[in-house]
């Protein structure tokens, strides 16, 4: 089971049954967040239902959905998350949604971020991938900024599909490539 973390400016926090089926109240408890009254982002109703049946049927996938994105001080500002465990090729598809009045703050971009380090903390993820609308200018740059690459067509009508890689390190290994996946 997953833990919470933090990172420069954010506490990223793993969905559990418990906080999906909580009302704003309750869930505010849990998280020990302020919740704004404008929560759920408008691209997370739909997914929540789908969110809470995994955990229901899967309590140990926790990590691989939702994760509560906090503020430092101390407001639900977003979600960020995983549709599912990763694949039998090792690939990880990963969203993000931010409330409006948090956009243009970087929130995104750290979740998203971090979140991609998580899964590569796991060996068979390989590849994390993401959809974002063509004309999303802000998601795209989200995902560039994290070293995410466009690949392709999306899933959904209108959607790119963006992909980054396990990191590589560097051996001295002298002639040749020296770069060898980890």
């Amino acid at each position: 089971m997953s833990e919470a973390f933090e990172t420069a400016r954010l506490r990223l926090v793993p969905a559990t049954a418990a906080h999906l089926a909580a009302d704003a109240p309750t869930l505010a408890g849990l998280l020990g967040a302020a919740v704004p009254d404008d929560w759920p982002p408008e691209t997370l109703p739909d997914a929540l239902p789908i969110f809470f049946s995994w955990l229901k049927n899967d309590p140990e996938s926790v990590g691989w959905n939702l994760w509560y994105v906090i503020s430092a001080e101390g407001v639900l500002v977003g979600s960020c998350g995983f549709v599912g465990r990763p694949s039998l090729e090792g690939e990880a598809e990963i969203g993000y949604a931010v409330l409006p009045a948090y956009r243009g703050c970087g929130y995104a971009t750290e979740a998203v971020a971090a979140l991609v380090a998580w899964a590569f903390g796991f060996p068979e993820v390989v590849r994390v991938v993401a959809q974002a609308e063509a004309g999303n200018g802000a998601s795209v740059r989200v995902l560039e900024k994290c070293g995410f690459v466009c690949d392709g067509v999306g899933d959904e009508e209108g959607c790119v599909r963006f992909g980054v890689g396990r990191p590589r390190r560097c051996r001295n290994m002298g002639a040749g490539d020296p770069c060898q996946p980890e």
